[in-house]
Protein backbone atom coordinates (compact mmCIF):
# COMPACT_ATOMS: atom_id res chain seq x y z
CA UNK A 1 0.00 0.00 0.00
CA UNK A 2 2.40 2.53 0.54
CA UNK A 3 4.65 1.69 -2.24
CA UNK A 4 1.80 2.93 -4.31
CA UNK A 5 1.41 6.27 -2.39
CA UNK A 6 4.14 8.57 -4.13
CA UNK A 7 4.42 10.60 -0.48
CA UNK A 8 5.37 7.02 1.38
CA UNK A 9 7.29 5.48 -1.70
CA UNK A 10 10.57 5.85 0.47
CA UNK A 11 9.39 4.29 3.55
CA UNK A 12 7.47 1.26 1.93
CA UNK A 13 10.44 -0.82 2.08
CA UNK A 14 11.34 0.16 5.58
CA UNK A 15 8.02 -1.38 6.50
CA UNK A 16 8.01 -4.01 4.17
CA UNK A 17 10.99 -5.76 5.98
CA UNK A 18 10.57 -5.09 9.76
CA UNK A 19 9.52 -8.33 10.03
CA UNK A 20 12.87 -10.17 9.42
CA UNK A 21 14.94 -11.67 11.33
CA UNK A 22 18.45 -10.79 12.38
CA UNK A 23 19.02 -15.29 12.09
CA UNK A 24 16.60 -14.90 8.78
CA UNK A 25 13.91 -16.75 10.15
CA UNK A 26 11.99 -13.70 9.39
CA UNK A 27 9.28 -12.49 6.48
CA UNK A 28 8.54 -11.69 3.47
CA UNK A 29 11.94 -12.59 2.02
CA UNK A 30 14.07 -14.42 5.24
CA UNK A 31 17.25 -11.98 4.89
CA UNK A 32 19.03 -11.81 7.71
CA UNK A 33 21.60 -9.36 9.34
CA UNK A 34 23.05 -6.30 7.69
CA UNK A 35 20.91 -7.41 4.72
CA UNK A 36 17.76 -6.33 6.41
CA UNK A 37 17.79 -2.58 5.92
CA UNK A 38 18.70 -0.72 9.31
CA UNK A 39 15.53 1.42 9.61
CA UNK A 40 13.61 -1.71 9.36
CA UNK A 41 15.93 -3.11 12.30
CA UNK A 42 14.64 -0.13 14.18
CA UNK A 43 11.42 -0.36 13.56
CA UNK A 44 11.30 -4.40 13.84
CA UNK A 45 12.41 -3.27 17.79
CA UNK A 46 10.44 -0.08 18.44
CA UNK A 47 7.28 -2.31 17.24
CA UNK A 48 8.11 -5.45 19.42
CA UNK A 49 8.53 -2.65 22.33
CA UNK A 50 5.20 -1.33 21.65
CA UNK A 51 3.46 -4.43 21.13
CA UNK A 52 4.61 -5.68 24.22
CA UNK A 53 3.84 -2.22 26.79
CA UNK A 54 0.57 -1.66 25.29
CA UNK A 55 -2.34 -2.80 27.05
CA UNK A 56 -4.71 -5.38 24.55
CA UNK A 57 -7.77 -6.85 25.20
CA UNK A 58 -6.49 -10.47 24.92
CA UNK A 59 -3.26 -10.24 27.18
CA UNK A 60 -1.56 -8.37 29.72
CA UNK A 61 0.61 -5.86 29.34
CA UNK A 62 4.77 -5.81 29.84
CA UNK A 63 6.55 -3.35 31.87
CA UNK A 64 9.04 -1.46 30.40
CA UNK A 65 11.42 -3.25 32.05
CA UNK A 66 9.85 -6.71 31.23
CA UNK A 67 9.53 -5.40 27.51
CA UNK A 68 13.44 -4.52 27.69
CA UNK A 69 14.96 -7.66 29.28
CA UNK A 70 12.75 -9.38 26.31
CA UNK A 71 14.20 -7.65 23.46
CA UNK A 72 17.65 -8.44 25.34
CA UNK A 73 17.12 -12.09 25.57
CA UNK A 74 15.95 -11.75 21.23
CA UNK A 75 18.74 -9.84 20.77
CA UNK A 76 21.13 -12.51 18.25
CA UNK A 77 17.89 -14.32 16.83
CA UNK A 78 15.49 -12.28 16.50
CA UNK A 79 16.48 -8.30 16.86
CA UNK A 80 20.15 -6.92 15.60
CA UNK A 81 22.11 -7.50 19.29
CA UNK A 82 23.95 -3.79 18.97
CA UNK A 83 20.88 -1.85 18.40
CA UNK A 84 19.08 -3.40 21.04
CA UNK A 85 22.38 -2.71 23.15
CA UNK A 86 21.55 0.80 22.15
CA UNK A 87 17.68 0.94 22.78
CA UNK A 88 18.61 -0.57 26.53
CA UNK A 89 21.05 2.39 27.06
CA UNK A 90 19.14 4.67 26.82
Amino acid sequence: MLSNTKEYDDIAEFVLYHHERWDGKGYPKGIKKEEIPLEARIIGIVDAFDAMTEVRPYKISFTKEEALAELNRCAGAQFDPKLVKMVIEK
